[in-house]
């Protein structure tokens, strides 16, 4: 089999057998080159065989495999294997996804260890001793609802890790810790994710598999003091590093409306857009805005004329209600870092005019004016339902009476005329006899 082992070997603190206090960091050190230093503790695996050193306690191995290939098997070196459904818990840890394997061996057998599955080509074996998340620092001054892009890398002891497929192992992300200072809005709060690292070429990342890991900041968070930390997790451990505290501010971008007067007839409600100015340079300052009306239309806009002064815009004031605002706002501090704000929504509510009530006329005791008498009320119309109801009811009754009486007589009549034709049959039964015999006289 060709396929050649993607591993990465993550070196765990480790114990030499009898003298473990005694072994300095560059004995510790010597174990781990003895695999081979040419390429960072790394190694071409060759007919996918390794090898442990016999003063190795625990050791951690990362296998790469085609996609939906099954788990690894390990070969010891004295021809017995390791399965990932048949292990012993105590001794070996295995996780594993449709990509990888990842094994932790406690106590591993010395000597030349083999690889069997689909493993992908191309890869070296590497000792992992100090896993680090690498970034520039953040800005010491942010904003609250800013949108910010990060870049960092990955590195090995201080040297970078330019295995593609250890992205798919690793899980990177940044949360805020509160510093606890009492004299901002978050003290004493819970940790912030804020951000995840990947490099997928999606978002804010520019190339995909480039090594360069982006994150994109969401700062919707309460302003205050905090403390970033970095977080670099596998699925067999974590590593945690801090970065220098930042102070963040709240959102620096300051709306206000003046409502048309309708007395004077205006026609639109002047929108004012100022910052705060020892914070933002508001000669930079560039606005991306959405307006929604309260009949439910919407109107985008967009302010890029830059001056010394505050931005206005012009919102026709032909409707009533609520007037809702979301900014995006773009610009440069006084220090000249770029940053890209997400505005909180503004909203304002324009009252419908209140029509004029007059005044009631006082009336002098003794005086009727007869001008200011209201007119009687008319007439009330007498309600004739019931009036109809009764006669409806009174012309149906009738008529059913006269449907009887008309029924009852018919059906008299009919036994009237039954009884009169069987009275005239039985009286001259032999009638036609009587008739057969006459004959007509003779001439």
């Amino acid at each position: 089999m060709k396929a050649i082992l993607s591993m990465l070997l993550l070196c765990i603190p480790m114990l030499v057998h009898g003298q473990d206090a005694n072994i300095s960091a560059d004995d510790r050190r010597k174990v781990i080159t003895e695999l081979g230093d040419d390429y960072q503790n790394s190694i071409p695996i060759l007919q996918n065989r390794f090898r442990i050193d016999f003063k190795v306690e625990e050791v951690t191995m990362v296998f790469f495999r085609e996609f939906g290939s099954a788990p690894v098997v390990l070969v010891k070196p004295d021809g017995s294997k390791l399965f990932q459904s048949r292990k012993n818990p105590e001794v070996v840890q295995w996780t594993y996804s449709s990509t990888w394997d990842v094994i932790k061996i406690r106590k591993p057998v010395p000597g030349p260890w083999q690889a069997m599955g689909q493993i992908l080509p191309g890869s070296r074996i590497m000792i992992l001793s100090e896993v680090a998340l690498n970034v520039a620092p953040l800005p010491t001054v942010l904003f609250a609802g800013e949108i910010l892009k990060q870049t960092g890398y990955l590195t090995n002891a201080g040297k970078p890790i330019e295995m593609r497929e250890f992205r798919e192992v690793v899980d990177l992300s940044v949360e805020f810790a509160s510093a606890n200072n009492p004299n901002f809005d978050n003290f004493g709060v819970d940790n912030e994710l804020v951000a995840r690292f990947t490099d997928n070429g999606r978002g804010m990342d520019e190339y995909p598999n480039d090594g360069v890991f982006t994150g994109q900041y969401n700062l919707s968070i309460k302003p205050g003091e905090w403390v970033p930390v970095y977080k670099v997790v596998t699925p067999l451990y974590a590593r945690e590093q801090q970065g220098p505290k930042v102070r963040l501010y709240p959102n620096p971008i300051k709306l206000d409306v003046k409502l048309a007067d309708t007395e004077k007839d205006e026609k639109y409600h002047q929108l004012t857009i100022d910052a705060v100015r020892n914070l933002i340079d508001i000669s930079s300052l560039l606005v991306d805005g959405k307006i929604k009306y309260p009949n439910g239309e919407s109107q985008n806009f967009s302010i890029t004329k830059t001056s010394d002064d505050a931005r206005q815009y012009a919102i026709p004031a032909f409707d009533y209600g609520v007037f809702r605002i979301k900014l995006t706002a773009f610009g440069n501090t006084p220090d000249g870092r770029n940053f890209i704000l997400d505005v909180p929504e503004y909203s304002f509510l324009v009252e419908s005019p209140q029509l004029a009530v007059p005044e009631p006329v006082v009336v002098p005791p003794g005086q009727t004016d007869v001008m200011d008498t209201p007119p009687p009320p008319p007439p009330e119309e007498p309600d004739n339902t019931l009036t109809v109801i009764i006669i409806g009811a009174v012309n149906l009754v009738i008529l059913l009476v006269i449907g009887v009486l008309g029924f009852l007589i018919w059906r008299k009549r009919k036994k009237e005329r039954l009884a009169a034709q069987e009275g005239t049959s039985a009286g001259n039964p032999d009638g036609e006899e009587e008739l057969k015999e006459l004959k007509l006289p003779a001439d």
